[in-house]
């Protein structure tokens, strides 16, 4: 049983608070389009995942001047690595190995002793769906089987968000015939991610306020010339909240101009408004 969402102030008040969640692909390579993105959409807090930076050369202090002072860093060099930079206070830092391998793919945090907020890096599985132990998509498997356990003994409010490299719903690819096989939209990720989303009646925000039968994406390869004329896209970036926040939930945008920006990541943020 989850305990009730406490007040993030005094009783009586309402509190907006904006969480946005990016795969920025390298935080340092990209910083300048990260600043833009602060200046121009201003959410409270961000997720960040790829950061690729270990955790003493992570750029706070471009965040700190744009007023986001409290930051929660796991990070590694060149690969992987999380991040959450916010204006609210951050209390009682987690980070799980899912993968069991020490590599930095989940920060988590309490904000404002009002709910969890866990920011996720699922591993992309390789270039093929192998079942072979220590394949990178029996890895990627395994994480989300983890997970999957940790969700289990969740007992209080809590957004799960981040790149879960998962595309669930056939509108969630360009092709659903021609991705059917191919890692991030297979049935059996779909499957290991469903059994994730049960253990906490987890609510996929993004259908919330999409309906589900409509294309949504959030990615889109570099390899494309022109990726937003042939739009071959996926929705592999998440946000997610436990029942009891479903109806602090008030709009969730989908950024895909950012796509354009100067050295752009291949993935776009997501920003969800709670009214708290």
């Amino acid at each position: 049983m989850l305990r009730p969402l406490p007040p993030l102030k005094h009783p009586g008040m309402t509190t907006t608070l904006r969480i946005a969640s990016w795969n920025i692909n390298s935080v340092r390579f990209r910083i300048d389009i990260v600043e833009r993105f602060l200046r121009d959409h201003g959410p409270d807090i961000l997720c960040l995942q790829e950061t690729k930076v270990v955790d003493e050369q992570f750029p706070e202090g471009a965040f700190r001047q744009l007023g986001y002072n409290h930051i929660a860093l796991n990070g590694q060099p060149m690969h992987h690595g999380v991040a959450i930079i916010s204006k609210v206070p951050l209390h009682n830092r987690t980070a799980e190995d899912w993968q069991a391998n020490g590599e930095a793919r989940h920060v988590g945090v309490e904000v404002a002793g009002s709910f969890r907020l866990e920011n996720v890096y699922v591993p992309a599985g390789g270039e093929a769906p192998d079942f072979t132990d220590g394949s990178k998509f029996r890895q990627k498997l395994d994480f989300v089987g983890r997970m999957t356990e940790w969700s289990r003994a969740l007992n209080k409010p809590t957004i799960l968000t981040g790149d879960f490299n998962i595309a669930p719903l056939e509108t969630d690819v360009w092709s659903h015939k021609q991705l059917v096989n191919v890692v991030s939209h297979t049935a059996v990720e779909i499957e290991a991610l469903d059994k994730l989303q049960a253990t906490a009646n987890w609510v996929d925000l993004a259908r919330q306020f999409i309906p589900p039968e409509e294309p949504l994406f959030t990615w889109w390869s570099y390899r494309a010339q022109d990726w937003e004329t042939s739009n071959r896209g996926r929705r592999l970036d998440h946000m997610w909240v436990t029942p009891d926040l479903l109806d602090k939930a008030v709009s969730h945008v989908v950024h895909k101009p950012v796509r354009n920006w100067g050295k752009p990541s291949d993935h776009i943020p997501i920003v969800t408004e709670f009214r708290l």
